[in-house]
């Protein structure tokens, strides 16, 4: 399968996934709006989700699979699925283990990570019992995580990529026919959140089983697998959460600004994110299993050609979408979510937040594109390094920005360090001799950017001439914004032909069955 064709499958269901995420924001705007209960909710929410992404989704997944590609490859079926049943067996205990403290410190942690809420007492409580609510999740989405890879790990894509529609589906329901069966609307989606997680492991479970893999439950044991698993596993905490961790830092000082500052971040963040999650996470999950076999078989040259490749795949998608995101912010945002408790000021201070993520979207696609290159060769102590000095340039432009942009800083921050460190990942691999630019990727991504900057001006004079349809009722509204999505794929799509950015004919190379 080509990798082209393998992002283009899990893109697809990653897209739906992000459909069903947008109506479930625009629900969660309608009814949550952007106080102290979404700030509670959100902050709930992101805990759980920041373990999955840097221990699950991150370390976890950096570790797990190309030791199991390289099991798979070299030992055979038999021996890479012991490895992945002691494997899940001991991320069981660590996990219960993990979920049990969080429930019991869950007070500590929520003062440490928005201190900021200690002040209000009823809005402490509040994030403090939604957190216990949510946390579960951890165990079921990282349980998923591991299946995921044996799955990705077989070139199975599809499964894994139609995993986050289940919760996305059950976050709606909990809003239409739950909102109002509890406390509080977020108490309802709370739930919601840790009842999915167990419904999707059983989704992957059982596709797992139908390929013959049926993972039991073993006595854990330090395998020398398992061994070799845990020391790739460990740096890797920091190595594959750099902007995870940036974003929980943004949600620290944040908790200390003005209520909504951490609404304001998170609706913006979820919109920076479609374009990440459609084509950035389907990216580094077809790459990390595609790069461990092509370095496990000796294949040096098919390394570079693929990540050479997996750039222009994801530069050609991100670049104008960034672009798109800074010319017409407010006019997404005002259209998406300003209803109900979301007002006119939420829709202009999310905007604002909306632009400066929108300067490093394609930095933290191209963070998942180059990771791959140093976790396929079982490497996670540089990019460790690496985090450390992203870390760094973050917490000190936050505490730096966020005196004259208030929220926007945070955001501002978040985007520099995700450019400083993409360009370390970048040149360690270069140093070392294993990536190179080759002429055509860079040819491209200097048309790419033309057909962007064409787009981004079309795009802009359109917004002007339809000024009146964005403001006026809802279906007009959504009108207005799919005549400004037309015309700006149909005139970027346009000027990558007339510049031959990319071929027509290229195209249809969706449909290959080889990589070269």
């Amino acid at each position: 399968m080509s990798i082209v064709k393998a992002v283009a499958i899990f893109s697809s269901f990653t897209f739906i996934s992000r459909i069903l995420g947008f109506i479930r924001d625009i629900l969660s705007a309608s009814i949550l709006g952007a106080g102290i209960v979404a700030d509670c909710f959100f902050v709930a929410l992101k805990l759980p989700n920041f373990f999955r992404r840097l221990f699950a989704e991150g370390a976890f997944s950096a570790s797990f699979v190309p030791v199991f590609t390289a099991t798979l490859t070299q030992g055979g079926k038999e021996e890479a699925l012991d490895f992945a049943e002691t494997a899940f067996s001991s991320l069981i205990v660590v996990l219960l283990t993990l979920v049990a403290l969080m429930e019991l410190l869950a007070p500590g942690v929520i003062y440490i990570l928005a201190g900021g809420f200690s002040d209000d007492e009823a809005k402490f409580q509040l994030a403090v019992v939604l957190t216990r609510i949510t946390f579960p999740f951890l165990l079921f989405i990282s349980l998923v995580s591991l299946l995921g890879g044996i799955l990705n790990a077989l070139g199975k894509f599809s499964e894994t990529a139609a995993t986050p529609i289940i919760l996305n589906l059950f976050m709606i329901s909990a809003l239409i026919f739950f909102s109002d069966r509890f406390e509080t609307p977020a108490h309802s989606l709370a739930l919601a959140v840790s009842i999915a997680g167990f419904i999707q492991l059983v989704w992957l479970y059982l596709a797992c089983r139908r390929i013959g893999y049926k993972v039991r439950i073993v006595m854990p044991r330090m395998s020398p697998k398992v061994k070799e698993m845990l020391i790739i596993m460990m740096p890797a905490a920091l190595g594959a959460g750099v902007i995870q961790i940036n974003l929980v830092l943004d949600m620290i000082i944040a908790s200390h600004l003005p209520d909504g500052s951490i609404s304001f971040l998170f609706y913006a963040d979820r919109l920076n994110q479609l374009p990440i999650g459609v084509f950035g996470v389907a990216l580094g999950a077809v790459l990390l299993p595609l790069l461990a076999r092509n370095i496990a078989e000796g294949d040096e040259k098919q390394v570079s050609y693929n990540q050479n490749r997996a750039i222009e795949l994801g530069l050609f998608l991100t670049i104008p979408a960034a672009v798109a995101f800074m010319i017409v912010p407010y006019q997404l945002i005002h259209v998406l979510f300003e209803r109900g408790a979301f007002t006119a000021a939420d829709s202009w201070q999310t905007a604002y937040a909306l632009t400066a993520y929108a300067a490093g979207l394609p930095a933290y696609v191209l963070a998942k594109i180059f990771s791959p290159g140093y976790f396929a060769r079982k490497d996670t102590r540089t990019p460790v390094k690496f985090a450390l000095v992203a870390l760094v340039v973050n917490i000190t432009l936050n505490l730096i920005l966020m005196q004259y942009f208030a929220h926007v800083g945070l955001a501002m921050a978040t985007a520099i360090s995700a450019w400083v460190n993409v360009a370390m990942l970048s040149g360690g691999l270069i140093r070392r001799g294993h990536f190179s630019f080759d002429g055509k990727v860079l040819v491209r991504i200097t048309k790419y950017l033309m057909a962007s900057a064409v787009m981004g001006v079309v795009i802009w004079v359109t917004s002007s001439q339809i000024a009146d349809m964005l403001d006026g009722p809802l279906k007009i509204k959504i009108t207005g914004i799919l005549i400004l999505v037309i015309v700006g794929v149909g005139s970027y799509l346009m000027m990558t032909f007339i510049t031959r950015a990319i071929k027509p004919s290229e195209l249809r190379s969706l449909f290959g069955k080889k990589n070269r």
